[in-house]
């Protein structure tokens, strides 16, 4: 079987795009050189590799087998490449999904070291809730992924980075922000707003509410952490929230944190990338340089 660097290449960019001339336009190559290329490769393999549907072009089952394989060839072949041309061997783009609040409250400090240290090592970066993260690296558009609380998916390996905690905050006005404890039955009372069902703040909210609360008040539900602390800054509302998102606000006197001592509010970040994608030393670096800033 003698298949070729380029033909991989193109299996991967069509992978990427579902598309024949999106990865022809990608790659600098014409369509039908690409086509050409891709038959050549299911030939030699013996196996289709995508379905087509509609306009798009979809991975089969062997597709979807070989583009980890694939992927993890190319990069090593990038390696090899900057290797011989004497570049530094920690070289490359890595794509990052994450959850709002490490986007926001850590990923920026993460950044300026690795481009500080790893002027060669890029990082593209999207934000989603935690589901969304998770699918996107399944889905093979993200080298890695950064969620909040856990996942079940035997698809994926889950790296913990860093411990934190949610809290439940309140205008200072609020009538629960003068006591010093807030009782199950006051919380079952009190008007909600909180982030969407999917994201990782949400699920371990209501996991923690589990059993204690029959039916929750909830008025609003967002994505936007911002919106949700203004609205329980003007407002009756109570939220539930990382504690690294409000920190600020409680140090201002803009929000009180309540002090609810029968939910269980503790929670980790984690790094997830798929099983089946072997080891990366870009996704190595990434992940113990993010430790290293939060040690």
């Amino acid at each position: 079987m003698h298949y070729t660097l380029k033909q991989i290449a193109v299996f991967d960019a069509v992978a990427s795009f579902e598309s024949v001339s999106a990865a022809a336009k990608k790659l600098s190559m014409s369509q039908s050189a690409v086509s050409m290329s891709l038959s050549q490769l299911e030939h030699l393999l013996g196996r289709p590799l995508f379905i087509r549907q509609g306009n798009r072009l979809i991975m089969s089952h062997w597709g979807q087998w070989l583009r980890p394989r694939a992927q993890k060839l190319l990069q090593d072949a990038q390696q090899i490449a900057l290797g011989l041309h004497d570049q530094h061997i920690i070289s490359g783009t890595v794509k990052l999904c994450s959850s709002q609040t490490a986007a926001e409250h850590l990923l920026p400090k993460l950044i300026s070291k690795i481009d500080n240290d790893f002027p060669e090592l890029r990082i593209e970066i999207a934000v989603e809730n935690s589901d969304h993260v998770a699918k996107e690296v399944l889905d093979y558009q993200f080298d890695i992924g950064v969620i909040e609380g856990r996942i079940d998916d035997s698809r994926l390996y889950q790296e913990p980075w860093i411990d934190d905690h949610l809290v439940v905050v309140a205008s200072p006005h609020h009538p629960f922000a003068k006591h010093k404890q807030t009782s199950v039955s006051q919380l079952e009372q009190a008007k909600w707003v909180l982030r969407e069902p999917g994201a990782g703040t949400r699920r371990i909210f209501d996991a923690a509410i589990h059993g204690l609360i029959v039916q929750l008040n909830v008025w609003k539900e967002y994505e936007q952490v911002g919106l949700l602390k203004a609205l329980v800054k003007n407002g009756v509302y109570l939220s539930c929230l990382p504690y690294l998102d409000v920190e600020k606000d409680v140090a201002k006197g803009e929000l009180v944190v309540l002090s609810t001592p029968e939910l269980n509010l503790k929670r980790h970040l984690s790094f997830i990338w798929r099983q089946d994608t072997g080891d990366n030393p870009l996704r190595n670096c990434l992940i113990a340089e993010a430790k290293r800033i939060t040690r």
